[in-house]
């Protein structure tokens, strides 16, 4: 059997003591999956005296996770603290120049920096390997760089933020309101300590670039990507989504098209009978298309202490093995620049809107979808008072181009009572 592989873990919390479980609970099993056993060197965190609920006396402790990072007795360096600058970015690329390798969980730091890491790693013959970082539990790295790699991607799509789900779930399930539900997530410790990291979809932008660069090999564009959290989504659209025979998601798209990189993160609805339409609370999934295997939909856990460090160990397993290659799929140095692309394929949309209730006032609305070349599929009014009507319409296929024309004429008729809201209903 080769000599042991040495693990440094900087960052104890729930995902960092996962991993030492399964070291501990796992270590006969784990040597035999890899040919060689997998150890535990030294930790880092940020509180040496707080009780994790495992022992760790038995490693090394350094303050400072720079300085574990370049310890002599660790082979493998892995980044649990988040945060894509300070120590995280900090330990991460000392440990590149110091000879390691890197296991990381961290999507931000991967998102922000992950053109400048991949270069230091394939630079100083490394690998850098990111598997926990997108989708928890799911193997979505691994199928992009393995399973597909035959493949010629053409769509990436998924629901990668299982707080934002568990929230829309829960709306629809209980009745609730966007704030009540959201201050039971907070409650149950369901959101970041910045609320807006979930509900604002940077969280799962930031899987979604990564996602993007492995799929059409181009460098990570997290800037690149139009943004819309869930704050807008009220239990009306819920209900009425549902009485459509719709589910509202936060879904993320990523496409290359003959304009670019198109990469989106917004809510949509999408059909109640359709994978991700039956996706329901914390789960994440993910949707891949390729030219040669069509569509392939992974389920699962997105967070938590079991899946999580699962997908850090199959990381460690993986380099214990011996498997090296390029961080994003295709050598950092080939990675293109992509063009950011504005979302122009025509798609159905969900529109709500209150009028006041005036006479001609929806056909004032109609006129003004039809003269922007946006035709109606269906149109709903439920109940309403002396003075405002609710409205709900589906567009047949149109751009977002016409739409955006059409909602700008409206505020220009003298009917609307309120911003109206738009939702882009996505093909799956």
């Amino acid at each position: 059997m080769s000599a042991p592989l040495r693990l440094g873990i900087a960052g104890l919390g729930t995902v960092g003591i996962g991993v030492l479980r399964i070291i501990r609970q796992h270590s006969e099993m784990l040597a035999a999956r890899t040919g060689r056993e997998i150890t535990l060197s030294a930790v880092s965190a940020r509180d040496k005296s707080k009780d994790r609920g495992v022992p760790l006396d038995r490693y090394d402790w350094e303050d400072d996770p720079v300085a574990l990072a370049r310890r002599d007795d660790i082979d493998v360096f892995v980044e649990l603290i988040g945060g894509h600058d300070g120590p995280a970015r900090q330990a991460v690329e000392a440990a590149l120049a110091a000879g390691k390798d890197v296991v990381t969980a961290n999507k931000a730091l991967l998102a922000i920096h992950g053109q400048s890491l991949a270069e230091a790693a394939e630079n100083a013959g490394r690998t850098l390997r990111y598997e926990a970082a997108v989708a928890g539990g799911i193997p979505v790295i691994k199928s992009l760089m393995e399973g597909l790699a035959g493949n010629d991607v053409t769509r990436v799509m998924g629901v990668m933020n299982g707080s934002c789900n568990y929230i829309l779930t829960r709306m629809e399930t209980a009745g609730l309101s966007y704030a009540e539900v959201f201050a039971e997530a907070d409650g149950l410790g369901y959101l970041e300590a910045d609320p807006q990291l979930d509900v604002g979809g940077i969280d799962a932008a930031h899987k979604l670039a990564i996602l993007s660069s492995l799929a059409f090999g181009t460098r990570v564009d997290f800037d690149g990507i139009a943004l819309e959290g869930i704050d807008r989504v009220s239990i009306d659209d819920i209900r009425a989504a549902a009485d459509m025979g719709y589910k509202i998601k936060l879904l993320g798209v990523a496409q290359m098209t003959g304009r670019g990189l198109e990469q989106r993160m917004q809510p949509c609805l999408v059909p109640d009978t359709s994978p991700l339409g039956q996706l329901d609370g914390g789960t994440n999934m993910v949707v891949l298309e390729g030219d040669a295997v069509g569509q392939i939909v992974l389920r699962g856990p997105g967070a938590g202490e079991g899946p999580t460090a699962s997908a850090v160990m199959a990381d460690v397993c993986d380099i214990a093995k011996g498997a090296r290659g390029p961080v994003f799929g295709f050598p950092a140095a080939q990675l293109k620049t992509s063009t950011p692309a504005r979302a122009q394929m025509p798609a159905p949309y969900y529109l709500r809107m209150s009028l006041e209730d005036k006479p001609g006032a929806l056909a004032k609305i109609a006129s003004v979808l039809g003269e922007a070349g946006v035709s109606i599929d269906r149109m709903r009014q439920y109940g309403h008072d002396d003075t405002k009507a609710p409205v709900l319409i589906v567009t047949h296929k149109t751009t977002p181009d016409a739409l955006n024309t059409a909602l700008a004429e409206m505020n220009s008729t003298g009917v609307l009572s309120g911003t109206p809201v738009a939702l882009r209903i996505e093909a799956v």
